[in-house]
């Protein structure tokens, strides 16, 4: 799953080659709506439960996370800000689901939010540079994002909904307000345009997006989060841009320096932490 999350990052750096972002935004949460919901079971809960995922992950996430690149937030960095959504989600998760947040937790959010913090130094380092106002976007996507997260998971514990009814029902949600923004910060309609002249690689991201990272990995991991404590489950997102990084080394030709080894070593020292901690536990306790 988190492989596929950051595989999507090389989808999408090729994809706005040729499609703007918001309407890439719009492709994608379509083709990940259509034909499914013909082919799929509403989720037996209320429609304002789907709505409300579909605005926060497809509408806000999306929509903010684009916005704040827009408005000067590089990409790669804005892929690590947005991992500040894994606290936002476990302060929600305590604060709303009744989830316990245990030492193992904190210790090893910690560590690997250290790697996330070497990561960005080393892009900093690097000449990335960002606006507050893109900044303060990404922040708001990274919320709207643990903002989703809660709601997939109540709707697992309150309906037993199925992760992945959700993903495909609340898909129908973010086309039409993207679009809408694409045609107002896009250039009208040049974007409809570039929809129409894009070529197969284009539209081959757009479905690995849709299928792989929104149907595919959305559903595993609000599965994830319903079956598991969000503490234990959470921090793997940290995950992403390293699955990232590794993606745009095999494919885009990138190079991994020293320092981003680094990082990448402390989150994966910090999931350690936070998986195997309970184990740790009971064993020095026995």
């Amino acid at each position: 799953m988190v492989t596929v999350f950051g595989l999507s990052f090389v989808a999408i750096r090729v994809g706005l080659d040729e499609i703007p972002p918001f309407m890439l935004a719009a492709l994608r949460f379509t083709l990940a709506a259509l034909p499914a919901v013909f082919l799929v079971r509403r989720p037996a809960m209320p429609w304002t439960g789907v709505v409300a995922y579909g605005l926060a992950i497809g509408v806000f996430q999306f929509g903010l996370l684009f916005l704040g690149i827009a408005l000067g937030m590089p990409a790669g960095l804005s892929s690590l800000v947005i991992q500040v959504q894994v606290f936002f989600t476990i302060a929600l998760a305590v604060a709303f689901a009744g989830d316990r947040f245990r030492r193992w937790n904190a210790l090893g959010a910690i560590v690997a939010a250290g790697g996330i913090v070497v990561l960005g130094g080393y892009k900093l380092a690097s000449g990335a540079s960002g606006t507050l106002a893109g900044f303060v976007a990404i922040l708001g996507a990274a919320l709207a994002w643990a903002a989703g997260n809660l709601i997939a998971k109540r709707a697992g514990a309150d309906h037993d909904v199925d992760a992945f009814s959700l993903v495909v029902w609340s898909s129908l949600v973010p086309p039409l307000p993207l679009a809408v923004a694409s045609y107002a910060f896009e250039g009208g309609p040049a974007a409809a345009h570039a929809v129409a002249g894009a070529s197969w690689v284009a539209w081959a991201c757009v479905a690995f997006m849709a299928w792989a990272a929104t149907l595919f990995s959305y559903g595993a991991w609000n599965r994830l989060l319903h079956t598991y404590p969000t503490p234990l489950i959470a921090p793997f997102a940290l995950l992403i841009p390293v699955a990232g990084l590794g993606s745009a080394a095999l494919f885009l030709g990138e190079r991994l320096a020293l320092p981003q080894a680094a990082g990448v070593a402390l989150v994966f020292a910090g999931l350690a932490v936070n998986v195997l901690g309970p184990l740790a536990t009971r064993r020095a306790s026995g």
